[in-house]
């Protein structure tokens, strides 16, 4: 595993130097627009991992509110897709297979459909994206924005880095070049657009693993790699949230692999179906979790997030929908942690 992990990281790293410099001639270069006439809009993201899925939700909502008359093309990876954008309007997926030397025929036609549509702008989320940045250049775009910092962008503005809102600023700067005169509003939160009944499903199950109308905190010990704490690590910090919170339910939220680093000692409650798992988590007072898609699928049902952060940067990544917080524990203590779930919770 740490061999593929390796390979993967030197591919992209390869792949990320032969592709910095595609689209260099649009990057300053935008032309007029007549918002009125924005029909087609491709959003590029070649990813099938549900955190970065949830991620692009905030750049799909701006672009929704903008252009409400407009058809959204996703160019997406997986089939995960389908469950994060199921209720948003005007939007239709082409998404490549997870693993395209399987299906090598669905993987080139999945490139040919970008290039079947005229559109209006193409979008790449990151600039970092190789294949998002050829997937620009190749698509039949009128406009094509490849995501790079062009203008001190990132100075501009404080919160830039984080990987949800850099690509609405981003959009946001190249319509203000082409003409178009916006608000400055926050950047949308994650969102996944779960239906009234939907939450309301999602509480009958929440109640049939808690078995009481207790306040709930759901705990997910799991993550990718390094992200991941130790069984110790989440085993000292379950048993001491149990003496500091003994008002609320403590329940577990499994991953697909029905593993628990606090060795089953919570009720527990799991489910494959993103949209049922986001409804369960919308009913629940307090997520918390390391870096994760399921942490950003917390923070996307509109959750109280606490996310910690050992690897990766909370600047990044962090959860900020309403009372959310990114911890890095490499900074901080325990103690941090108990008066932080104070804060969400009271």
């Amino acid at each position: 595993m740490d061999f593929k992990r390796t390979v993967n990281r030197y591919r992209r790293t390869l792949m990320q130097k032969m592709t910095r410099n595609v689209g260099t001639s649009y990057a300053h270069n935008p032309t007029a627009i007549n918002a009125n006439e924005i029909k087609h809009i491709l959003i590029s993201r070649p990813n099938h991992r549900l955190g970065n899925l949830l991620l692009m939700t905030p750049l799909v909502q701006e672009i929704s509110a903008l252009f409400p008359n407009a058809t959204i093309d996703l160019f997406i990876k997986g089939g995960l897709g389908t469950a994060v954008f199921k209720t948003y309007p005007n939007l239709h997926l082409i998404q490549l297979p997870k693993k395209p030397f399987k299906n090598p025929a669905d993987y080139i036609n999945g490139w040919l459909r970008t290039r079947q549509t005229r559109y209006d702008f193409a979008i790449n989320v990151i600039n970092g994206s190789s294949s998002g940045r050829l997937s620009v250049q190749f698509s039949n775009a009128k406009q094509k924005f490849f995501g790079d910092d062009t203008d001190g962008l990132s100075s501009k503005y404080p919160d830039y880095q984080h990987m949800a809102k850099q690509p609405v600023y981003y959009f946001r700067h190249c319509l203000v070049k082409m003409g178009l005169t916006l608000n400055e509003i926050p950047v949308p939160t994650l969102n996944l657009k779960l239906t009234p009944t939907e939450i309301s499903e999602g509480k009958t199950k929440l109640h049939a693993v808690t078995g009481n109308h207790k306040r709930v905190i759901c705990l997910f010990t799991n993550a990718t790699g390094d992200k991941c704490y130790s069984a110790e690590w989440w085993t000292a910090f379950y048993e001491r949230i149990q003496k500091e919170f003994p008002e609320f339910n403590i329940i577990e939220l499994l991953p697909v692999e029905n593993t628990s680093r606090i060795d089953f000692k919570a009720p527990t409650y799991s489910n494959k179906d993103i949209r049922e798992v986001g409804s369960v988590l919308a009913n629940v007072d307090l997520f918390i979790g390391a870096d994760s898609g399921v942490m950003h699928l917390a923070g996307a049902v509109n959750a109280p997030t606490l996310g910690f952060f050992s690897v990766t940067d909370e600047k990044s990544y962090e959860p900020y929908n309403g009372k959310s917080v990114g911890l890095n524990t490499n900074r901080t203590t325990t103690e941090d942690y108990i008066r932080t779930m104070h804060y969400l919770l009271y």
